[in-house]
C-alpha cells in the first residue's frame, strides 16, 4: 500500500528511535525509503523530515531511513528550545513547491546543513538551519504546513498538484 499510494504523508511528533522502532515494527521503513528514492509524491512533516536522515542527536544509536545524508542536531545557544511560533523560509533556485513565507514550528531538533541532491529553503534560529527540502515529487518541512494557515495551504495545494 505504500509504494502504491498516490500520495503519502509522514507526520511527525515524538521522538526519533521511537517512531523508527514503530516503523520497523510495522515492515514500513522499506517500502517508504522504496517511495522515497523513486521520487513519488510523499510529504513528510517535522519528525517525519528529520526520520529521512540517517541519525538524530535526539536518539543515539538509532538509525534513521538514510535517504538523505546529515544527521539531525538539537539547537544550541541562547535561544528558545523549542522554537515554538512562526519563522520565515528561503527557498534556493530550483524548488517547485517551497516559496518565500512564514511558516509554523514546533522543535527541538535541526538538520543544519542541507543534504546532497536536495533544493532546500533554509531558515535562522540561533543559526541557519534546513527549513524544508524537497526532490522529485518528495517534500519534506520541518515547520507544520498544516498549522501555518494560507501559506501551509497553499504549499500543500502545490504538492498535490491543486494550483
Amino acid at each position: 500500500e505504500v509504494t502504491a499510494a498516490d500520495y503519502l504523508v509522514l507526520p511527525g511528533v515524538g521522538a526519533f528511535a521511537a517512531a523508527m522502532d514503530e516503523l520497523d515494527s510495522r515492515d514500513l521503513s522499506a517500502p517508504i525509503r522504496q517511495r522515497i528514492n523513486a521520487g513519488l509524491p510523499t510529504l513528510c512533516i517535522c519528525l517525519g523530515m528529520q526520520l529521512l536522515l540517517g541519525k538524530s542527536d535526539e536518539s543515539s544509536g538509532a538509525r534513521g531511513l538514510g535517504v538523505a545524508s546529515g544527521t539531525v542536531t538539537r539547537f544550541t545557544g541562547d535561544i528558545r528550545i523549542p522554537q515554538l511560533g512562526w519563522n520565515r523560509i528561503a527557498p534556493s533556485e530550483g524548488c517547485q513547491f517551497l516559496r518565500d513565507g512564514y511558516f509554523y514550528y514546533a522543535n527541538s531538533y535541526r538538520l543544519a546543513d542541507p543534504p546532497v541532491g536536495w533544493h532546500v529553503a533554509m531558515s535562522e534560529h540561533g543559526g541557519r538551519f534546513v527549513a524544508a527540502m524537497e526532490r522529485g515529487a518528495v517534500l519534506a518541512c520541518q515547520f507544520h504546513p498544516e498549522l501555518s494557515g494560507e501559506a501551509g495551504l497553499a504549499l500543500m495545494k502545490r504538492w498535490l498538484g491543486e494550483s
